[in-house]
């Protein structure tokens, strides 16, 4: 599914009248879980699943079939889990 057809799907699942405002509510969904999760907060929605952030540790390695070696740094990444409800509609759908 793009963009275009989840926009439409959000119009005529939250009853918006235009395509203009479903695509508003998303934004300004994906920018509150954006600004929640640079801040370090968890943003919890029972029944849909968690949003929150981890470290990831660097990493050190070698580059396949040379011996040139590489290290990477630990970062932060966004991590999703999926609530119950969200896993028992997905499980009955198949």
């Amino acid at each position: 599914m793009n963009k275009a057809q989840f926009v439409e799907l959000v119009q005529k699942s939250g009853a918006y009248k235009t395509k203009v405002e479903a695509e508003d509510a998303i934004k300004a969904f994906t920018d509150a879980v954006t600004e929640a999760l640079v801040a370090k907060e968890e943003v919890s929605l029972v029944g849909f699943g968690s949003f929150s952030t981890s470290l990831q540790k660097g990493k050190s390695g070698t580059v396949p079939g040379t011996t040139k070696t590489y290290n990477t740094a630990d970062k932060m990444v966004p991590k999703f889990k999926p609530g119950k409800g969200l896993k028992e509609k997905i499980e009955n759908g198949k």
